[in-house]
């Protein structure tokens, strides 16, 4: 990866601030994006990963974040966009010096960002923040908090692809249908769930061979190999693990007719693997869209949790991809484009109401 300014990327992509944390006595070394605030202040996971290099970090905090802006702004909450990245092994370094510092930074934004759990994360984790800083949801249901959000957004990404069958082939049904599920995390281990529910046939992967060995013993899926992981002969590709799995490569090997999946930045390069993936004929629900039962779970966290809201509100999200796949094709533009027209319309709404006031 070439090297990337910090100012120059967020001039690009319209960020408001970027904040670099460290602290050499817990060993923190986090960066936090803060991208737009125009609905309200920035919520987004925090994801602790052994990047290779601090560009890798940053790289991946600048387009979560910016995810995390249209995310929120499509799904109709009043929030922005923000992400945080602490980079390490989770395996080896994540203690409770270190999360309590990252607490101790995120307050010092005074609410501007809001954190949750992601990649590597969990309630526990969250409530261990807690201690430094109240900006912070997924908190534990004994503290009031709404959990672990990653069935909310199974649940989302479900629906998606039930709104994506009846959008490509007129019937919403997922009975039957080849769906491979990359990743078994907690969101792709609920998804194989809802698809099993349904009678899919289901194909499984993940870097971990126990997590491949949990999944096996409740439900009945095939395993994919990693050399043809890509190649496979099915209906929908579902990636549940870290994204850019949508890039030139891939998308020469890929033969199915519909992506939806939970994991954030699926596309590679947004303009270039954008428009090549519908090229290929393959019909992508993108991932902002899909994925956003988690960020409207900890939302309704910020008023006091009510699930039934929640979840009501998370059924929107299967308009949500019909609205954007339908103006897609009215339009005769990608996808992720058309999703990105309507979330930056919203914001572009709200900031002239601002304005007034």
């Amino acid at each position: 990866m070439q090297n990337i300014s910090p100012l120059s990327e967020m001039e690009k992509y319209g960020h408001e601030q970027v904040v670099f944390f460290n602290d050499p006595q817990s060993g923190l070394k986090s960066i936090v994006a803060i991208h737009n605030t125009t609905l309200g202040p920035a919520l987004g996971g925090l994801r602790m990963w052994n990047y290779e290099n601090e560009q890798q970090a940053l790289w991946d905090v600048l387009r979560l974040s910016r995810g995390m802006t249209y995310k929120s702004s499509l799904a109709g909450i009043n929030l922005g966009g923000g992400k945080a990245v602490i980079m390490g092994d989770p395996q080896k370094q994540k203690t409770e010096a270190l999360l309590r510092s990252l607490g101790k930074f995120i307050h010092s934004l005074s609410g501007k960002y809001i954190t949750a759990e992601d990649v590597s994360m969990n309630s526990s984790d969250m409530e261990i923040i807690r201690m430094e800083t109240p900006y912070v949801t997924g908190l534990p249901h004994y503290m009031g908090g709404s959990g672990d959000p990653s069935p909310v957004t199974a649940y989302g990404v479900y629906i998606s692809m039930k709104a994506s069958a009846k959008f490509l082939w007129g019937k919403e049904s997922l009975h039957g249908k080849k769906i491979l599920v990359q990743g078994l995390g907690h969101v792709g281990t609920h998804l194989v769930e809802h698809l099993a529910s349904e009678g899919a046939e289901i194909w499984v992967y993940d870097l971990f061979e126990e997590k491949i060995k949990s999944i096996s013993s409740k439900y009945k899926v095939h395993v994919a190999k990693s050399d043809n992981l890509y190649a496979l002969d099915i209906d929908i590709y579902a990636p549940c693990a870290l994204g850019a799995t949508l890039n030139s490569q891939t998308l020469n090997q890929l033969k199915c007719a519909i992506v939806c999946g939970a994991a954030n930045n699926q596309l590679e390069d947004e303009e270039v693997h954008g428009k090549l993936i519908g090229d290929k004929g393959i019909l992508y629900a993108p991932d902002f869209v899909a994925n956003a039962g988690g960020i409207i779970n900890v939302y309704y966290e910020l008023s006091g949790y009510n699930k039934e809201r929640a979840m009501a509100h998370a059924e929107r999200i299967y308009g949500n991809i019909l609205k954007v796949l339908q103006m897609a094709r009215d339009l005769n533009i990608p996808t992720y484009l058309a999703a990105n027209r309507l979330a930056e319309e919203r914001i572009n709404a709200i900031a002239r109401i601002k304005t007034r006031l």
